[in-house]
């Protein structure tokens, strides 16, 4: 943050309209200068590279979707080069997967256009101290990619044996059918289970069933 404890903030976004508006509306707030506007991704890292004459943001406030390079690639370039940059990504996207990349790419939030004036304001502290700020919404999606994510690797962990079972599971047998198949005892079946549901971080056996559909696993008869 400068000397006179104002911050810092750059702003990228494809739409003249939005860069405007959130220009129009921060040079409102004596708290805040905006010090750099970048149409597409690979503007913004090149401003950062020529070297903004105020310095480094404190704060990028970063769209999403934008042609070229995305504001997830954006993202996870500029931090690689500056790890100390706070980037709140600010879409109209809600996608599970579009959460989580931004965050696994470095964003420090999530936050929807359709926020407040108020709540644009608190994010933009927040990220100035590393302090996430995201909706409810933001973090189930979140939660719910990270969940994705990891199921759609986890085949990966899993033993043989768990994926016999896991394709017994998806063929809608019970317990005593799967044992009865694999010539191992209820309990054991029972176990695996529980290793398969903590593995692929999924809650029943519904789920289980899904992920092995999606992966194409099951042999459709």
């Amino acid at each position: 943050m400068s000397g006179t404890n104002t911050l810092k903030v750059m702003i990228v976004d494809d739409h003249d309209m939005v860069r405007t508006g959130l220009r129009t509306y921060l040079m409102l707030e004596p708290k805040f200068e905006v010090v750099a506007e970048a149409s597409s991704g690979q503007a913004a890292i090149s401003l950062l590279e020529a070297g903004i004459a105020s310095g480094i943001p404190d704060v990028i406030l970063m769209d999403l979707m934008m042609p070229g390079m995305d504001g997830i690639e954006t993202t996870r370039q500029m931090i690689a080069k500056y790890p100390n940059l706070k980037i709140i990504m600010l879409t109209s996207f809600l996608e599970d997967d579009k959460v989580y990349g931004a965050i696994e790419a470095g964003a420090v939030s999530y936050v929807l256009k359709t926020v407040s004036a108020e709540e644009l304001i608190y994010a933009l502290h927040g990220a100035v101290k590393g302090m996430p700020v995201m909706t409810a919404d933001v973090s189930q999606a979140l939660t719910r990619g990270l969940r994705q994510r990891t199921a759609q690797s986890g085949d990966e962990e899993l033993t043989e044996r768990e994926k016999e079972v896991l394709l017994l599971i998806a063929e809608g047998r019970s317990n005593k059918e799967i044992g009865e198949e694999l010539h191992i005892s209820v309990k054991t079946v029972k176990t695996h289970v529980s290793n398969l549901l903590m593995k692929c971080e999924l809650e029943d056996r519904t789920q289980l069933a899904v992920l092995a559909h999606r992966k194409g696993w099951v042999k459709n008869t």
